[in-house]
């Protein structure tokens, strides 16, 4: 079965008995909660949390309802990881979650159950962490995550939701030192992973996980798009989870950028547009971070027809939004710049041609194959 494609009882889990009194494991809850979940990852977070605030009344002393919020809360932060504002809320209730699942462990440390949760919490805490450089404290968390994933272990019935966190740590532990040598020390403290495991493991909980597929799935497309070179299945997974949860941003370009990859450029310049005019709308959740993509996509596509005045519209739209995020190192808002210098050069506007250029100059890396462009270009066109 594709990822992408979803067990039926996955997708509409019914009404069983639970033997294992375990409340991650109650259909009854699942299918009673199915609802909420598919309303946070919609960004509907008012229904999705007054729906998770009555788990909490019903279930005090249980983690569940904390890790849910503080679930919400990442994808608010997800849409622009630059923005800290959700931060202490997010860790907040992730430490709500912990401190219940501790003391659940505490009474019966072979509670596997609240394994499951201490090692969820602190595998978010790690991501978060690892987000803003805290690479102590990701360390830290991560470690704390995989001895409780290790105890965690054994519940088969668990094994599609406990997978995820091996699955990604089989995957990253082996990514991480190839990429960032620098953490090779930190890395050497933790067991050795193993990545095609991992992405198959991956699969499987994108299949057959209730509270985990979601997860599984933006993490697969990721992987697919960039460290795979499978651009046409990050592209259908991204496009069920864009159709299955369409105010989403975060899904919503990814859509489009998938879509441009694989050179279906008017489908991806139609989502593109469409996630400018929620910004302008001000729908929740769409912010400057989306409109730079999305800016791009269709700056990009004018430009290749040659609709140059169109292109450059949308390429100052791009920078624009690549400064009101603060996002100025990036590839995008870098090659809007040297667009925009290459569109004035042809103009015979110079002064102005040079000041892109310029700009790029300072925001790249020395290294960075905009900056050599840059240096390039003005040489060669005496700016």
């Amino acid at each position: 079965m594709l990822p992408w494609k979803i067990s039926a009882q996955a997708e509409n889990p019914v009404l069983s008995d639970n033997p294992s009194g375990y409340l991650l494991l109650d259909k009854g809850l699942q299918y009673r909660i199915t609802k909420s979940i598919n309303s946070m990852y919609n960004f509907d977070f008012p229904t999705a949390e007054r729906d998770f605030a009555v788990i909490m009344y019903q279930y005090p002393e249980h983690p569940l309802p904390d890790f849910l919020m503080a679930l919400g809360y990442w994808w608010r932060i997800e849409v622009d990881v630059t923005n800290t504002r959700f931060d202490n809320i997010f860790i907040q209730y992730l430490d709500r979650a912990n401190e219940k699942a501790q003391r659940m462990f505490d009474r019966d440390p072979k509670n596997k159950e609240a394994a499951f949760f201490l090692a969820a919490g602190y595998g978010f805490q790690g991501r978060l962490y690892s987000e803003r450089k805290s690479w102590t404290k990701a360390a830290w968390a991560g470690r704390n995550a995989l001895k409780y994933m290790e105890l965690s272990r054994g519940e088969t019935e668990f094994n599609p939701e406990l997978l995820l966190g091996d699955a990604l740590f089989n995957y990253f532990s082996v990514w991480i030192p190839e990429n960032y040598p620098l953490l090779r020390p930190v890395m050497a403290l933790f067991p050795k992973g193993n990545k095609q495991l991992g992405l198959q493991q991956l699969e499987t909980v994108a299949t057959n996980a209730f509270y985990t597929r979601v997860e599984a799935q933006y993490f697969l497309f990721r992987l697919y798009a960039s460290e795979e070179k499978r651009p046409y299945e990050a592209l259908q997974i991204s496009e069920y989870l864009h159709s299955k949860f369409p105010n989403n941003p975060y899904f919503h370009r990814s859509y489009a950028r998938h879509l441009y990859t694989v050179g279906r450029w008017t489908e991806s310049v139609k989502q593109s547009t469409e996630i400018l005019e929620r910004i302008d709308q001000r729908q929740y959740g769409y912010e400057s971070n989306s409109g730079r993509y999305a800016a791009f996509y269709v700056a990009e596509y004018y430009n290749r027809i040659g609709q140059k005045s169109e292109a450059k519209k949308y390429y100052l739209k791009t920078v624009a939004y690549g400064e009101e995020s603060e996002s100025q190192e990036s590839g995008y808002y870098l090659h809007a710049l040297i667009q925009l210098g290459k569109m004035e050069t042809e103009a015979k506007n110079k002064v102005q041609a040079k000041k892109y250029f310029d700009q790029v100059k300072k925001y790249a890396k020395r290294k960075h194959p905009a900056h050599k462009e840059a240096r390039d270009f003005i040489k060669r066109n005496k700016l």
